[in-house]
């Protein structure tokens, strides 16, 4: 770790930063808060490492889901009925179990292969 000071203090006001859109999450409607529950839980059982850039995907639903309950749709209007699949691509940019192994298979395989390559 190149600056503990520096991670330490990423890592508070990123908590901090979760702990209020936590508290956002509490002014939803009650079909929003459910879904965004259960979203949540799906999603942290797929982040990786620290989970640190989860937050902001969390943070980023929260918006989304304020401006639909703002709006007066319906939850499922902003996620589709594929709420898995919607979660999937709110995963894209985060580090996810999977992309560790997708990547740790990529660096073995060119590790041993890929400078024998022509």
């Amino acid at each position: 770790m190149k600056n503990p000071v520096a991670y330490f203090k990423k890592v508070a006001r990123e908590k901090r930063e979760y702990r209020e859109a936590m508290e956002r999450v509490k002014a939803l409607p009650e079909d929003y808060r459910f879904v965004y529950d259960k979203i949540q839980h799906y999603m942290w059982n797929h982040v990786a490492g620290d989970g640190m850039d989860m937050t902001v995907v969390l943070a980023d639903l929260v918006d989304l889901f304020e401006q639909g309950a703002a709006a007066g749709r319906d939850v499922l209007d902003v996620t589709g009925e594929d709420v898995a699949a919607f979660c999937d691509d709110l995963l894209t940019g985060a580090k996810t179990y999977q992309s560790t192994k997708q990547d740790a298979l990529n660096r073995a395989i060119m590790g041993k292969l890929g400078s024998n390559r022509p």
